[in-house]
C-alpha cells in the first residue's frame, strides 16, 4: 500500500481513500497511510462525501435491488439487470431531489 501511495504523490496526485480508523479489539486505533496534510484540506472533506454518496448507491443496488449475486450470465445480460437497477435508485431518489429544490 506505501508504495502505490509513494507513486501518487510522485506524480502530485493527493489520494482521497477512506480512513479505517476504528478501534481493534485491542483498543488501539487502527494506522492508516493517510498524513495529517491530506486531511486538514476541504477538498478532502468534498471528496469522502461524494463517496458516500456513491457508496450508498452501490449499497441500495446490492441489497434492495438484489444484486449482491448476480443471477444471469454474459456480460450483456448483467450489464442491462445493473442499469435496469441504477435507474430504478434513481427513480427512487427523485422524491428526495425534488424537495431539496
Amino acid at each position: 500500500m506505501s508504495k502505490l501511495l509513494s507513486k501518487v504523490c510522485d506524480r502530485k496526485v493527493t489520494p482521497h481513500i477512506a480512513i479505517d480508523g476504528h478501534l481493534t479489539k485491542t483498543g488501539k486505533r487502527r494506522k492508516t497511510a493517510i498524513d495529517g496534510r491530506t486531511l486538514r484540506h476541504a477538498g478532502y472533506a468534498i471528496s469522502q462525501c461524494c463517496r458516500k454518496r456513491i457508496e450508498e448507491a452501490f449499497g441500495w443496488i446490492k441489497t434492495v435491488a438484489g444484486l449482491g449475486q448476480v443471477k444471469v450470465r454474459g456480460l450483456a445480460k448483467v450489464q442491462a439487470v445493473f442499469i435496469f437497477a441504477i435507474a430504478a435508485y434513481n427513480l427512487v431518489r427523485i422524491p428526495k431531489l425534488l424537495e431539496a429544490t
